[in-house]
């Protein structure tokens, strides 16, 4: 059995950026070696960082599963969703995912369906340069991608301001909760009315999305093949490839709503952490935008970058700006902390027997961080390590080294979507844009500034978002400033793309906030939360 890493128990009744802290000590300390864990909120557990082993867990997933101890917490918020799915149940959400994450339709996502969308982001923030406005930079990234996923997986308008998203988040800081606090039920049961109102907001939006595509099927004589290019270029939305797959509309409905926290929220996340990181790192900036350059000469950077598609996004083109996204998600993976429940005993490749019941967990948050893995500077922001001297992509870790799209069988389906959607958008978007930081007045006492954390979540948005203001459009090679700044009162100045109007409109009137100078901090800094696989 695995040796016991001394007071882990107390550490899980931190909060939840001191447990991640101690994950990544634990690691420096213990390198592969895998130990116990002895806390009131689990079952017998251990904690895996040796690739081979993390490799057989994800290798094995009828021996690893969800499990009681996961969905009992889970349940209320996923449902019989993929997230929370094993077995027969897991394979046949799978299998209508893979239809609609194919190749083909990925070319869609990025030819097709995006422009129109950025077009009305630059709008929206072309807005914001008149108007001095402040802007949450994480609101504008989920309400792009809530707005793309809506078009192409549901073909719904879907802006970020329905109240599901409210209720959504919420109760997903109450689900991560549970994974820690040993007296959740205790607390939801006298605390918990708004949160039961959440989880019923949930279940009532996915619901609708079920009972409108029924209708629209029931009231056509071509059935699934009636919506036409013109309305939904994918040839199998994945609402249509879930009925046709599931009969149970209750389950299709949970799946639903899995899919769309898998492929919004994660990847509106990965973009404000990877443009923060840029922020805070600006010669990293300033080479993606010279890559940029190259790559796009006959753009001048007064112009909108329209040229973005499919074929020119990949790695192959883009190199350094698909390393600063890897390097990103190395240090802010949106599933920092998984876990899986053993089914029968089994003993790992380091020899470690675990019983059957078990649960065993690793943590990608400490592994991004690893010295075993990534060298003595793994604790650094340096996408070049992700290149050879060519500066093509060279750096190639397996799925158990670098755990963050999951590995085996159960691999993320949206994987090369969230790559090439990223890249896209942060090409766009710094194209067009200058962007530096300054810190906001509360914080100036530092004299160095603070470091961004995470709220409380399944997944890992960021505490306050990335508001800006002063937002500047580069014209003609000369640019003008555009600061982010650290909010002084949570949400009572900031104006958020979908706050009082729908659609990235821009609306208020401007807001002074006056700004400093700050440090670059190390990536370890950041805080992290449970998240989910599909």
């Amino acid at each position: 059995m695995a040796g016991d890493y001394p007071g882990n128990g107390l550490w899980f009744l931190q909060p939840r950026h001191k447990l991640l802290d101690w994950f990544v000590g634990a690691n420096h300390q213990t390198g592969f070696s895998t130990f116990e864990i002895s806390v009131p909120s689990l079952p017998p557990a251990i904690v895996i960082s040796d690739p081979k082993n993390v490799e057989h867990v994800l290798k094995n997933e009828q021996l690893f599963i969800k499990g009681t101890f996961f969905r009992s917490r889970s349940w209320d918020l996923f449902g019989n969703g993929i997230i929370n799915a094993d077995g027969d149940l897991w394979r046949i959400q799978r299998k209508a995912g893979l239809r609609f994450f194919s190749n083909t339709n990925l070319k869609i996502f990025l030819d097709e369906a995006l422009p129109p969308i950025l077009d009305d982001t630059e709008r929206f923030l072309d807005g914001a340069v008149n108007s001095k406005e402040t802007v949450d930079m994480q609101e504008v990234f989920l309400e792009l991608t809530t707005r793309l996923m809506g078009k192409m997986a549901y073909d719904m308008d879907m802006p970020a301001s329905l109240p599901f998203s409210k209720a959504f988040d919420l109760a997903s800081g109450a689900i991560g909760d549970r994974f820690q606090n040993p007296f959740w039920k205790i607390k939801e049961f006298v605390l918990g009315a708004t949160l039961r109102r959440a989880f019923l907001e949930v279940k009532r939006f996915g619901n609708d999305i079920v009972s409108s595509t029924v209708a629209k099927r029931q009231t056509s004589r071509e059935g699934a093949t009636s919506l036409t290019k013109a309305e939904n270029p994918l040839q199998n939305n994945l609402i249509n490839s879930l009925l046709d797959h599931i009969p149970d509309h209750q389950v299709v409905a949970d799946a639903a709503m899995n899919y769309l926290s898998a492929g919004r929220d994660t990847t509106a996340q990965s973009l404000t952490w990877t443009l923060y990181l840029l922020l805070r790192h600006p010669e990293h900036q300033e080479a993606l935008i010279g890559e940029l350059a190259r790559a796009f000469p006959s753009v001048s950077r007064s112009s909108s970058l329209r040229t973005v598609t499919y074929n020119n996004v990949q790695p192959a083109e883009l190199p350094y700006t698909h390393s600063v996204f890897s390097e990103t998600l190395r240090l802010c993976p949106p599933v920092p902390f998984e876990l899986k429940e053993c089914v029968a005993p089994t003993t790992f490749p380091d020899g470690t027997w675990l019983p059957k019941g078990s649960v065993v967990i690793w943590v990608p948050w400490a592994m991004g961080r690893s010295h075993r893995i990534w060298g003595d500077d793994s604790e650094q922001f340096r996408p070049e390590r992700w290149l050879n001297a060519a500066g093509s992509i060279d750096l190639q870790k397996s799925a158990f080294e670098f755990p963050v799209f999951n590995g085996g069988p159960r691999i993320c389906l949206g994987k090369k979507l969230a790559e090439l959607l990223a890249v896209a958008v942060l090409a766009r978007l710094t194209w067009r844009y200058d962007i530096t930081e300054v810190i906001a007045k509360k914080f100036r006492d530092c004299g160095s500034g603070v470091e961004k954390k995470s709220q409380n979540s399944l997944t890992l948005p960021m505490e306050d978002g990335l508001p800006v203001k002063k937002l500047a459009i580069t014209r003609n090679g000369a640019v003008h400033r555009c600061v982010v700044v650290a909010k002084d009162v949570p949400g009572s100045d900031l104006f958020t793309p979908h706050d009082r109007h729908r659609h990235l409109r821009p609306g208020i009137g401007p807001v002074d906030h006056n700004g400093g100078s700050g440090r670059r901090p190390t990536a370890d800094g950041l805080m992290g939360s449970f998240a989910v696989e599909v």
